[in-house]
């Protein structure tokens, strides 16, 4: 690992789960150190898995005091999976500069009528949300860049190295164990966004 060991932690925020990718080496030759992903829920707990549905039929305002407990469960879970993460790269000698964290943006879930694409909505919020938190709980700078606008906030972010920066992370794959999707090449990107070009 070039760089003295510093990387960046990348996480790609799902329902459920995160995609975690620690990428390290230099702007022309990024190294993915890790790949990972981290369970968001407790199968001994099935409200942790999709809380808002689980709460799907009351008054939106109801719906949100309902899941509390769930949100709190499932931010002591992301907490508790980066900080482990955070230390085995840390057994390894790497030293973590900060992580990015593609999901989700706020909104105002409320204006969506219909209940059941909100609690879809509001799920994405939330499992975006408690990485934020669990990044902050660890004491890493954190970059938080919403999934829909990703691709124009990167093509801001580097300009002209686009095409390059995507043809690199692309070519990551072929060293790696599958799967390499799209979801692992945005927390890859997200990754090489803080390590190379923070904001």
């Amino acid at each position: 690992m070039k760089r003295s060991n510093l990387v960046a932690i990348g996480l790609r925020a799902k329902t459920a789960r995160a995609i975690a990718v620690v990428l390290g080496g230099s702007i022309d030759s990024p190294v993915v150190a890790t790949k990972t992903e981290f369970k968001l829920a407790d199968p001994k707990i099935p409200a942790t898995a999709q809380p808002y549905h689980e709460v799907m039929d009351l008054p939106w305002e109801e719906s949100q005091i309902a899941v509390r407990t769930s949100a709190a469960q499932i931010e002591s879970i992301a907490r508790t999976a980066l900080a482990q993460l955070i230390e085995e790269l840390r057994k390894e000698g790497m030293r973590i500069s900060g992580v990015g964290i593609v999901g989700a943006k706020d909104r105002d879930l409320a204006r969506i009528g219909n209940a059941h694409i909100r609690a879809h909505a509001a799920e994405g919020v939330l499992f975006r949300r408690v990485l934020d938190l669990a990044a902050d709980a660890n004491g890493l700078r954190r970059e938080t860049f919403p999934d829909r606008e990703f691709d124009q906030i990167t093509k801001t972010r580097v300009g002209s190295e686009l095409a390059a920066l995507r043809r690199r992370v692309s070519d990551l794959g072929r060293t790696l164990t599958p799967p390499w999707r799209a979801d692992e090449k945005q927390a890859a990107t997200a990754a090489w966004l803080v390590l190379h070009f923070p904001g």
